[in-house]
């Protein structure tokens, strides 16, 4: 059989050639860099997800190869401090984040010099969040709102604009300018910090490093397609980069927002600089991604099954009220150009065929030598724990009829949920099962046999009949299961906990 996900990506050689790049850009300004970081740091999934192989922390880890030279300039947008914005993903909001980011990089011994508020105009949670900062020894800086910008260059370059912001005081030479989320500023940063450091006689360069898209595969290859749909709902859309195809006779790909901000930025370097190091805006990136790409084939297999799950999700985060058409219009559109069809996901078939023969919501996963393994409804679990239950068996060679977990070691919980907690659903979520079977594993060596199977479910492709109840949900995240669901709940009620 085909294994579901072929390694394709050399992270090894990511972190030894991207490392290096940077090095030598460094070099290029003599010595002193300020990069903007784009995307997540410790935790991108997505890049994992469409560059198999590709380790989620391999940004961190590339970094920890600079320790010596980076520090960490953190970014964060007094307005969202504010309006208290959550990350979608963490469930927390910005500026818990920026503490989280904090112990991560100290975590990996990285530097972290300080955090800069930016566009602060007073905002009272942004100046209670400095404060509690500088009480925990942080250093802290203020960048503020300069009206018309990007584009009203003769104030953004003088001391009413990026003059009025505080010097963010930095002594190693690579500085890593990062943010919880898109909007923090660090565009706006890392440019204020060209001004300053210029007018102190200290020729500074600035570079940027994003994932995606890979500049140097082509506009419509699945994996810079896979990003779109990442971000269908942002409107960003990927371009034929043509700055750079003016300067070289080469084309690139670029994102819309910054081939729309590249007059300005080139303004402004030339105004703060003299003259622009870079004439187009894929001259500022050091993504060496594409280097590293091993099967170009498997990647994009991966990044077609990323677009299909993207449309999966939309189409789930419409029927919970939490979305719109437009996404799924755009998702719709990428889809024809990448040919995905939901017949690139076996588990979709399956789980909805064994709905249809039971009468029941039904769940598939897809294990790593491509057996398709199903789990259905029942009286004691649902279908999201009884699936990983049978691939844990499937995995450990274990007969399916065979139980590991007796119905007397499940009707407690039951028990407990029912009449003690306040559930109106006797059966049990994926993750009481597994604490049942972790608890059988002490007296049954088949049960402990199966729990060493749970990290072979990582990377494993999953369909759920209907929608996955957010603890089911955040249970599929931790076990590494790339999971889509029928856009519709199990029962007809309005209100579903």
């Amino acid at each position: 059989m085909v294994a579901v996900m072929k390694i394709s990506f050399d992270n090894d050689k990511y972190l030894e050639i991207q490392s290096a790049r940077i090095k030598d850009r460094i070099a290029q300004f003599g010595g002193k860099l300020y990069l903007e970081f784009g995307g997540k740091l410790f935790d991108d999934h997505h890049a994992a997800r469409v560059l198999p192989g590709f380790a989620p922390d391999s940004k961190i880890r590339m970094l920890t190869q600079l320790s010596d030279q980076a520090e960490i300039v953190i970014a964060v947008n007094a307005n969202h401090i504010e309006q208290n914005k959550v990350r979608g993903d963490l469930g927390i909001t910005y500026d818990v984040d920026v503490l989280r980011l904090i112990d991560a990089f100290r975590s990996m011994e990285l530097y972290v010099g300080s955090v800069v508020i930016t566009c602060f105009a007073g905002q009272p949670s942004a100046a209670a969040f400095q404060h509690r900062l500088e009480d925990l020894g942080i250093r802290v800086y203020r960048h503020y709102p300069i009206e018309g910008y990007p584009h009203n260059l003769p104030l953004i370059v003088s001391a009413d604009g990026f003059g009025k912001n505080d010097f963010v005081e930095t002594t190693r030479p690579l500085v890593v300018v990062t943010a919880p989320g898109p909007g923090s500023g660090k565009m706006a940063v890392c440019l204020s910090q060209l001004y300053h450091e210029y007018r102190r006689g200290v020729k500074a360069g600035y570079a940027k490093f994003e994932t995606f898209p890979i500049w140097n595969l082509p506009l419509n290859h699945p994996v810079n397609l896979a990003y779109e749909a990442a971000t269908a709902d942002l409107n960003d859309v990927n371009m034929i980069d043509p700055f750079h195809l003016a300067a070289y006779g080469e084309t690139t790909v670029n994102y819309n927002r910054d081939v729309e901000v590249f007059p300005v930025l080139s303004n402004i370097f030339e105004t703060i600089m003299g003259e622009s190091p870079y004439k187009s805006p894929t001259d500022m990136g050091v993504n060496m991604i594409r280097s590293c790409i091993v099967d170009d084939e498997a990647v994009g297999n991966a990044a077609r099954q990323e677009i299909l799950r993207r449309y999966y999700d939309a189409l789930s985060q419409r029927r919970q009220g939490r979305g719109g058409d437009e996404a799924i219009y755009k998702l719709e559109l990428l889809m024809k150009q990448s040919g995905v069809t939901p017949d690139i996901r076996p588990v979709i078939s399956q789980a909805l065929a064994v709905a249809q023969d039971t009468g029941a919501p039904a769940a598939a996963i897809e294990l790593p030598d491509g057996r398709v393994v199903t789990g259905k409804t029942s009286d004691l679990m649902g279908p999201a724990a009884s699936v990983v239950l049978n691939a844990l068996k499937a995995l450990a060679g274990i007969p399916r009829e065979l139980d590991l977990i007796s119905p007397e070691a499940i009707m407690p919980i039951q028990h407990l949920k029912v009449e003690h907690l306040g559930s109106l659903n006797p059966r049990l979520h994926t993750d009481e099962i597994l604490i049942a079977l972790a608890s059988s594993a002490t007296s049954n060596p088949l049960a402990d046999k199966a729990m060493d199977q749970l990290a072979n479910l990582r990377g494993c492709q999953a369909h759920i009949s209907v929608l996955l109840s957010a603890t089911d949900l955040r249970l599929y995240k931790k076990l590494g299961l790339q999971v889509t669901c029928e856009p519709q709940y199990e029962t007809k009620k309005l209100y579903h906990r």
